[in-house]
């Protein structure tokens, strides 16, 4: 009896080696940098699957590359495995602009500007206070605090160059304003609220 127990306990952990392909494994090629087209041929070669799971945006990279991979290359993994991929976003993500118009100086906006991630372009001087930021260009249109512009683009900061416009105080006709009207001795009616 006891060596027929003996007998089923080695069937059944050679069964679950074969079952389970023990001490059969494939390492996981590097494929970063590659498309995910080219990594996905590769993996076939080798018997594995992958997916692409998550995005990030390294602007330095080109779109579409994969960045990371896990289980990461050189691991050993089973014939028939998934390897999950991250790769570089196709599109540049979009960032609001931070709200500098109008109540910021120069040195304010282009620290706000720098620290969201856009760059500086030329500076757009108007009539004001001088080194005051009056507006965000980008591509020529005016922007508004909050609107969305592809991240690290380049923005026009409009500032002021110290001259300012008034209108002169006697450029307004008011000769005939001046004039009080004549209250007419006739009136019999009272106009008064009292």
């Amino acid at each position: 009896m006891v060596i027929v127990v003996i007998g089923l306990l080695f069937v059944t952990l050679k069964g679950l080696d074969v079952y389970t392909r023990h001490g059969e494994a494939v390492v996981v090629p590097d494929v970063k940098g590659m498309t995910v087209d080219e990594a996905t041929r590769m993996f076939r070669n080798h018997g594995i699957n992958c997916v692409v799971s998550d995005s990030n945006y390294v602007k330095n990279k080109s779109a579409g590359i994969i960045l990371e991979l896990s289980p990461a290359a050189g691991q050993k993994v089973k014939e028939g495995r998934v390897i999950y991929l991250t790769i570089n976003t196709l599109n540049i993500p979009l960032r609001p602009i931070p709200d500098v118009a109008d109540n910021s100086s120069v040195r304010q906006a282009q620290a706000k500007i720098l620290a969201a991630g856009f760059k500086l372009g030329e500076m757009q001087t108007v009539s004001g206070e001088k080194d005051w930021v009056y507006g965000v260009k980008y591509q020529g249109r005016q922007l508004m605090a909050g609107d969305k512009v592809p991240l690290g683009a380049s923005l026009t900061l409009m500032i002021g160059n110290g001259t300012t416009e008034f209108l002169e105080e006697d450029s307004v006709d008011t000769s005939a304003t001046d004039e009080k009207p004549v209250a007419s001795e006739t009136a019999t009616e009272d106009n008064s609220w009292f």
